[in-house]
């Protein structure tokens, strides 16, 4: 067994336990650390398969920016322990059904007669100057340039109209105007009032 091959068995093992620990984790803080595990024994994953871009794009991205943020939603949410277990055992027969499809689908396309050493070879391995970015990015501006810029024009679509459902109630919002706050003058504001007061033998 090579040392490759020994990288692989562990970056798998801590992949496998951590995803299962996420899984059956009831700690939503927990299972978002475990979830970052899991996001870096891919990345060295990917890494052994010189996959470089992709390995850094997962732990910057997913790790350095969704997985915080998802952290940072759960702890602000502050979710009721005996409600979520009340949902959870509510939903379980239907997740349950959905995971065993899952499971099935991923057997049949990710299975030894598709991906087997027999069917596709081990990768290549290649020279100390060799660059995954270089070589993705002749694919991604080449080959793949229109479903790129495709992609590209979708999520500005979805930018748009999240800012959009975000600001579709201006009517009921408060604003402040800095401009009138600055110009404004003490005599428009303040009104003085001379309050009469009452003689001891009056009520007031």
């Amino acid at each position: 067994m090579t040392f490759d091959q020994i990288l692989f068995y562990v970056f798998s093992f801590w992949f496998i336990a951590s995803s299962l620990a996420m899984i059956f984790s009831r700690n939503a803080a927990k299972a978002v650390l475990f979830l970052i595990l899991s996001f870096f024994s891919a990345a060295s994953i990917w890494i052994l398969l010189e996959a470089e871009f992709l390995a850094i794009t997962l732990i910057l991205v997913y790790v350095g920016a969704v997985m915080v943020l998802f952290l940072f939603v759960i702890k602000m949410l502050n979710i009721d322990k005996s409600t979520l277990r009340a949902k959870f055992a509510g939903y379980l027969p239907l997740g349950l059904v959905v995971a065993i499809i899952i499971v099935a689908e991923m057997a049949l396309v990710l299975g030894s007669n598709q991906f087997g050493l027999e069917v596709i070879a081990a990768p290549e391995r290649h020279a100390a100057d060799y660059s995954n970015i270089t070589v993705l990015a002749m694919q991604l501006y080449t080959d793949y340039v229109y479903p790129f810029e495709l992609a590209a024009v979708l999520l500005l679509i979805a930018i748009i109209a999240a800012i959009t459902l975000v600001h579709r109630n201006e009517g009921n919002r408060k604003s402040q105007n800095i401009a009138e706050q600055v110009s404004v003058k003490a005599k428009d504001r303040v009104r003085l009032v001379s309050i009469a007061t009452p003689n001891k033998g009056e009520k007031s």
